[in-house]
């Protein structure tokens, strides 16, 4: 699957604009671009509607949701993405967690659940 920068590249290539043309468009500085296509930084909640009202593409589909530009997620279905929780260690067996294009392995993932608890409990 394609990172949320990747996409970005591909739809402003496959308009033939440069950095430099996508940035003034968007409002945003050509290094922003750069760092988000690159997949250095990731763009806010702003600038991705801004990227996906340009291009006519849905939020879902930048997000990595669907691999088709033009649909959205149902809202059921949106819904369900938006608020699954992690520790169920069904969810854990049952779906591919991702870091960096590879797949997490159940222990990896419960390892990630325990280093953000244990973030959130010193932040209290």
């Amino acid at each position: 699957m394609a990172h949320r920068g990747d996409r970005i590249a591909l739809q402003r290539e496959k308009r033939s604009m440069t950095q430099e043309d996508l940035s003034a468009k968007l409002g945003i500085t050509r290094a922003a671009l750069s760092h988000y296509e690159k997949n250095r930084r990731e763009p806010d909640s702003d600038t991705l509607n801004k990227i996906a009202d340009f291009f006519s593409i849905s939020i879902d589909y930048l997000l990595g949701r669907t691999d088709e530009p033009n649909r959205d997620l149902e809202p059921n279905i949106r819904d369900f993405v938006d608020d699954l929780e992690l520790s169920d260690e069904k969810l854990l067996e049952q779906f591919n967690f991702t870091i960096d294009g590879r797949k997490l392995t159940t222990e990896e993932s419960r390892r990630f659940i325990a280093f953000i608890r244990a973030e959130r409990s010193m932040s209290k």
